[in-house]
Order: structure tokens, then sequence, then C-alpha cells
């Protein structure tokens, strides 16, 4: 399925219960009870779908990017909120009970407490899952915790806001709407114990077990991955799988890490992972042999589907060098001549993963290897400061790398950057690979 057959269907989701509405030709009420009625419906179709781009179903990621997934749901998110919030006020025909006559409530908006409760209750909590969905790097909690509790929100506002549209709902009352609106609710629910439930039991025929923890550089581990089943993990230089070590395998203790191995190299995985709160602070602590899961794979930094690049340019900061490792790995070991660029930014030499490594596959494989230090020690020859449009136009502005694939991995601010600058310096959109975790 295409991005823009995508779009289509959750377009076709998220109208379809407006379109139906339509479709009953029952005398309309004042303009602006209609409208008020139609915020309704696009707020609560919004929300259902939402439940669809949890950034974990590869049929959708694989085809847009985990991140643009992730974006879409919080910006959804956030006008499902506006037109919620504005839904109510709205509404001016009398709010009292239906006189006898009037059967399709042309004349009144039903606002008895048994039709109006359910949806003042999903309307407060929906504000609240969002204020927290915003707050959530300041609130305190473990992530874990965060999910559990967003889960549980979401799925909690979903019901009730059914509730209130089928008790309150003029064109709700139609069977057929009825029935799209609990099939979708359906959809929704489904989708949160596939997540969380069912894809995790499905994983007992694949677990994994640790063969070594090492440490690689400053506050950051090698974590590699052997298969404790007959088979190996189907996946690309450049995607990223979400791991759970030590925990049962329903766990929501699972966050997503890039695979620095290349695929050619056998059926082990390996990550790099560096100390950043939650769980990853005692990486160093996992001892080998401990039971691990992964769902992948995830992601979209692959450069196999461009095969008609004529080079590979690659941009990270920190411990976003993890996927371009494993693409430079795999090119090195498919023996894919094409030339390769490394621009790789850290604050200090300490913080240098795969030093050594990166110096051979320089030699060996000719990749152009370029360190950019922030604080560099006394003596650095290398570049110093930030990775900059300035360093970026001097390494990749000359014509013959227009043609060049880019594939970026690093923090949110720095990828903005670079982007934009490639994009500046005529780089076509369709071959600048990025994704990110982090919004603002």
């Amino acid at each position: 399925m295409s991005a823009g057959l995508l779009i289509l269907f959750y377009l076709g989701l998220s109208l379809g219960p407006l379109i139906l509405a339509w479709a009953q030709e029952l005398d309309p009420r004042t303009p602006w009870d209609e409208l008020a009625t139609g915020l309704g419906f696009l707020a609560l179709a919004i929300i259902l779908v939402e439940f669809l781009l949890l950034g974990r179903f590869r049929l959708v990621t694989g085809r847009v990017g985990s991140d643009v997934v992730m974006r879409s749901h919080q910006l959804l998110a956030r006008a499902a909120l506006v037109l919620a919030v504005l839904h109510p006020f709205f509404y001016i025909s009398p709010r009292t009970p239906a006189p006898a006559w009037d059967v399709t409530r042309q004349s009144v908006v039903d606002q008895s407490w048994h039709a109006l409760w359910p949806g003042i209750v999903a309307w407060l909590l929906l504000g609240g899952l969002v204020a927290m969905a915003l707050a959530k790097e300041v609130s305190g909690l473990r992530y874990q915790h965060w999910r559990l509790l967003h889960g549980l929100g979401a799925a909690v506002i979903a019901g009730f806001g059914v509730l209130h549209a089928l008790r309150a709902g003029r064109y709700s009352a139609d069977p057929a709407l009825a029935a799209v609106w609990l099939a979708l609710l359906a959809l929704a629910l489904g989708a949160l114990a596939y997540v969380y439930l069912i894809a995790p039991l499905l994983r007992l025929r694949r677990p994994w077990r640790v063969r070594e923890v090492r440490h690689e550089a400053d506050r950051t581990w090698v974590l590699t991955l052997t298969p404790d089943f007959r088979g190996r993990l189907p996946y690309r230089a450049g995607q990223f799988a979400w791991l759970n070590v030590g925990k049962p395998v329903v766990s929501l203790d699972e966050n997503p890490f890039s695979i620095a191995s290349a695929p050619s190299a056998g059926p082990e995985i390996e990550f790099l992972i560096k100390e950043q709160g939650d769980s990853t602070c005692r990486t160093g602590q996992i001892a080998p042999g401990t039971r691990a899961w992964l769902e992948a794979p995830h992601g979209h930094l692959i450069i196999d589907k461009h095969p008609d690049a004529a080079g590979i340019a690659l941009v990270a900061g920190g411990v976003g060098l993890a996927p371009l490792m494993g693409i430079l790995r795999e090119l090195h070991a498919t023996g894919d001549q094409r030339p390769t660029a490394l621009i790789y930014g850290n604050r200090h030499a300490g913080q240098i993963a795969y030093g050594p490594e990166l110096e051979r596959l320089a030699r060996e494989h000719g990749t152009e290897l370029v360190h950019v230090l922030s604080e560099p020690p006394p003596g650095w020859t290398g570049e110093t400061g930030l990775i900059t449009p300035d360093l970026l136009r001097r390494h990749f502005g000359p014509p013959d790398r227009h043609g060049w694939l880019y594939v970026l991995c690093g923090p949110p601010p720095m990828l903005t950057m670079v982007e934009d600058t490639l994009i500046d310096m005529g780089i076509p959109a369709h071959r600048i690979l990025s994704e990110q975790f982090v919004y603002d």
C-alpha cells in the first residue's frame, strides 16, 4: 500500500461517520447546530483512528516512517482536542426534551444527563491526556508508567465518546451509523490489544538471549543478542527494534533502539545504547544469558530502496551513529563500491563509538570520515564545534555529490538543520532519509 493510499484510507475512516450522517437527509437544524455536530463527529472519528497511528504497525511505518506516523499522531490528537472543546459551544437550539412530534430531534438539542455525562467525561479526560503527552518530559513519570496511563486513558476516552454519540447523537440514532461507531471503537481497542498483548504473546516463539554487554564509549554500551530459536531476524541495515531485556514478554518496559549490526554478518543483533534514564542506566549491569524480546524490524533508513544513488552520505550525532554503522558495515561486507562519507558529531572524544572500526572502514572501504567535537582535546586536528551548514557545504557542496543519498540520525535540532541545509544546497527531498523520536 502506497503512502497516498494510506492517507486516503485514514481520511475515509475519519470522514466516514460525517458522510453517513449527511446521507440520512434529515431536515437540517440551524447552521450552528450542524457545525457543532460536525465538529463532534470529526473529533470522535479522529480519536478512534488515532489508535491505528501507534507507530507499531509496519504496514504503515514502512511506507511513511515511524517518526512521521508518531508526529501525525501528536498533531491529530491536538486537532481532536480543539474540535472536541469547541463542539458543545456552537449549539444554539433549545436544550430541552424534544416534543412528541419531533421524532428526529430537529428542533432541540438533547441535553439530558443520561446523554450528556459520557461526553463530559470524555471531554475532560481528552484535555488531560493531551496535557500529559505535552508534559511527558517534565512530568517525572517513568516512561513505562506514562505509556500505561496514556493507553488506558485513550481507551476510556474512546469508550465514553462513542457512548455519548450513541445516546445524544441525532444522526447516530441511525442503526447504520451506530454500527460504524461501534466498529471503529472495536477497531481502536483491537489495535491497542494487538500492540500490547497479542503481538507480545506471539513473540514467545522467538526469544533472544544476551550474549555480551561491552562498554564502548562514555556512558555508552554495545549490547549483543543471539537468537534462542532456529532462524534470524529478517531486517535490513538502518532499521530499529523495540527491545525488552529481562522482563516478561508482555511488558511496557520496552524501548526503540537502532540496530548497529549488518544483516549479512549473521543472526546476532547488536545495539548501541547510551545511558539516558529509565532502564538504559542499568545497561552495563545486564548479565549474559538474560532473556530478551524483540519487535522488529521497524524504520525506513534503508538504502536498498535507492540503488540509483551515486554515493552514500551519512550524518550522525551521538548514538545516532547506530543505524548508520549498520549501513556502513553492510556496504563493506557486501562489497558495495559506491563512495561513502560519514560526518560524526560528539561533545568530546570519549563519546566516539566504534572509533577503531571507523578508522578501519576509512582505510579498507574508503569511507571519508569526519569527526566533529564541540569540546576537542589538546592537539585535536579534526573539525571542532558543531555540525554546521558551512561544514556540510564544504563536504557535500560539490555538484557530483548532489546525486548521493543522505541518511541522517541524531538529535532533532541537528536533523532539522541538516535537512534544511541539504535542501538549500539543491539536494532533492526524496534523497534525504531521517528518523527522529523526540518532539517538541
